[in-house]
């Protein structure tokens, strides 16, 4: 065993090296490979969209694609950290990796944008449950000196598919056809499961007497209604109808919010000191991000007339630097993570006022790429700070619960995000809004919710 020590701040922290066991490099190697697995879909998915929606004439549910997918990511991720806390990881993982498969199924075969939806509600629930899993299994797993490594070698897990994902999915949508980007990453999940099934089995969890009052009160039906909540909140605002939109928009609110206080921590919405403030940023943080990321190929489609392949392109950068981000962050560890997020908040803010011309249709593409890799950067400076911070809260046994809300609240984040920006861009295609008009204002509030995020950053605390 090696072993140093770092002095940093006047906090004193021992380094140590504790070597991984077979068992646990094969654990270490299917999980990394789970995260790559979501990696290629999300960017391949998130690429391939523009031209998806051109063909099947779906404009108009181009942010429901993206909202279903989070709302079902929502009911996943608590479902599968309950499960993974009472019957350990290896029976939700598989069921995880059977449900993506038959999602990819579905959207290659649609024969119209509403199957798309469905195709990607499934991908959503078979991807929802890997966070959990895997965050859990760094607590119970791995000695603590390494966990810390452990969250940077699942960022590791974004670094190809950072490099490759978006362009390989371009370049397959433009020589095959949209259907093989989906039915390309099935021989993959498959691999995955036969990698990471078997060590997981090692990883039961033992019977305590407070499982029993666990079960009486699961989290399941809670996390069902919140995400139908938040889905009829999205909805409602695309409705034409004024009146049936607020009806919506309402009962959305009504259903969705009491939902989200029970499965949150007490304290989320003011951001209180300690474990609610970390989940709080986290909602904030994936909002932020999600309000250019997921819009910029969509601008480089209809503004710049672009092809998928450099729709891909432009965002490649930001991917990349996120990963970079969260290796430098994990490499040194900030001996106050608040403060450590609060700067990936406001270079989040930098890259989005950076990328904002690219509503200009004679903004050159590889301007647009340099300056959403800066809004990446900032995303990975406070990734791994807030995941490490929101783990130390974890006590045994309930791994599956803390992981569950931290991932919960990225799904939030996104799905609102989501649901709010596809709104944007529902009305300026039956409006005489312009697209350019509905991208500005997913912006503008990207870069409000980065600056709120800095804010309340300021009340994280790591146990």
């Amino acid at each position: 065993m090696a072993a140093g020590r770092a002095e940093r701040t006047g906090v004193t922290e021992t380094l140590t090296r504790t070597p991984f066991t077979a068992q646990q490099r094969r654990l270490a190697a299917g999980m990394v490979m789970a995260v790559m697995l979501v990696a290629f879909e999300v960017t391949s998915v998130i690429t391939a969209l523009p031209t998806i929606t051109d063909e099947l004439g779906g404009d108009s549910l181009y942010g429901v694609t993206l909202a279903i997918y989070t709302l079902a990511n929502l009911v996943a991720l608590v479902t599968t950290g309950e499960v993974t806390d009472r019957r350990g990881p290896a029976l939700p993982f598989v069921l995880c990796i059977t449900t993506l498969i038959a999602g990819l199924v579905v959207a290659a075969i649609a024969p119209s944008m509403v199957w798309v939806v469905v195709g990607r509600a499934l991908q959503g629930a078979g991807t929802g449950g890997f966070a959990p899993i895997a965050y859990s299994l760094v607590k119970r797993a791995f000695p603590h000196d390494r966990q810390p490594m452990m969250y940077a070698y699942l960022s590791a897990g974004w670094v190809l598919p950072s490099l490759f994902a978006p362009a390989l999915s371009g370049w397959v949508t433009d020589t095959f056809g949209w259907e093989w980007v989906f039915l390309g990453l099935i021989p993959f999940a498959l691999a995955v499961g036969a990698l990471a099934i078997g060590p997981m089995m090692r990883f039961q969890p033992q019977l305590l007497e407070r499982d029993l009052e666990v079960r009486k009160r699961s989290r399941i039906p809670t996390a069902v209604v919140a995400a139908a909540g938040i889905g009829l909140l999205v909805t409602g605002v695309r409705f034409e109808n004024l009146l049936v939109a607020l009806a919506s928009s309402v009962l959305g609110a009504v259903l969705a919010f009491p939902a989200l206080r029970r499965l949150f921590p007490a304290g989320v919405l003011r951001a209180r000191l300690g474990f609610p403030a970390v989940v709080a940023c986290r909602i904030l943080a994936t909002a932020t991000f999600l309000g250019a990321d997921s819009f910029i190929p969509l601008a480089a489609a209809r503004i710049h007339g672009q092809r998928p392949l450099v729709q891909g392109f432009v965002i490649i950068g930001a991917a990349l630097s996120w990963t970079t981000g969260q290796w430098i962050r994990a490499r040194r560890p900030p001996a106050n993570p608040g403060a450590a997020m609060r700067t990936g908040f406001l270079v989040m803010f930098l890259g989005l006022a950076l990328v904002a011309p690219v509503l200009w249709s004679g903004w050159p593409m590889i301007a647009t790429f340099f300056a959403w890799s800066v809004g990446g950067l900032g995303m990975g400076l406070l990734w791994n700070p807030a995941t490490v911070a929101a783990m130390s809260h974890a006590v045994e046994g309930r791994e599956g619960e803390v992981s569950s809300q931290i991932a919960l609240a990225d799904a939030v984040g996104f799905s609102l995000m989501g649901g709010i920006g596809g709104a944007t861009v529902a009305f300026a295609d039956r409006t005489s809004w312009s697209l350019a008009g509905a991208l500005g204002t997913n912006f503008a509030l990207a870069g409000a919710l980065a600056l709120l995020g800095a804010f309340a950053s300021r009340r994280v605390r790591q146990l």
